[in-house]
């Protein structure tokens, strides 16, 4: 390993918040849960945040829908230097809040420290299943 080399790999990573503070992701549905016991999956979105900071990160969830009002209840906390799995189709994950299964809707993230956040959808009612993941837009 040449000296410049040895100088970068004992370079440590110092907690910092990376990302935004406010994430948008427009194309939001929680597809069918299909038939679980056919493939073991079930049909499901879920959000996921990365929390780089030396603190603890408080997000509100905003779901936003065409025919009703938002819903802006669903509360979590990620801790400091982890990273969190939110699935939808979960109430208990989001303060009991029920998100409807076939019903398009965009979501808004807000955090108290900046983080990163992806979003994912697994949908099951076909035979060869879809599975879609995406960056949310930072705002």
């Amino acid at each position: 390993m040449t000296r410049a080399t040895n100088r970068q790999a004992t370079v440590a990573l110092r907690p910092r918040a990376l990302g935004a503070r406010t994430w948008t992701i427009p194309d939001a549905y929680l597809p069918a849960a299909g038939k679980p016991g056919k493939t073991g999956y079930v049909g499901h979105e879920s959000l996921r945040e990365l929390n780089t900071s030396s603190r603890p990160a408080l997000l509100r969830i905003g779901f936003y829908f065409a025919d009703r009002e938002p819903e802006t209840t669903a509360v979590i906390t990620v801790a400091a230097g982890r990273c969190r799995h939110i699935r939808f189709d979960d109430p208990a994950q989001l303060g009991g809040f029920i998100v409807p299964r076939e019903v398009p809707y965009g979501l808004r993230v807000e955090s108290s420290v900046a983080i990163g956040v992806q979003h994912s959808r697994l949908d099951v009612t076909q035979p060869n299943m879809a599975f879609l993941s995406a960056i949310a837009h930072p705002a």
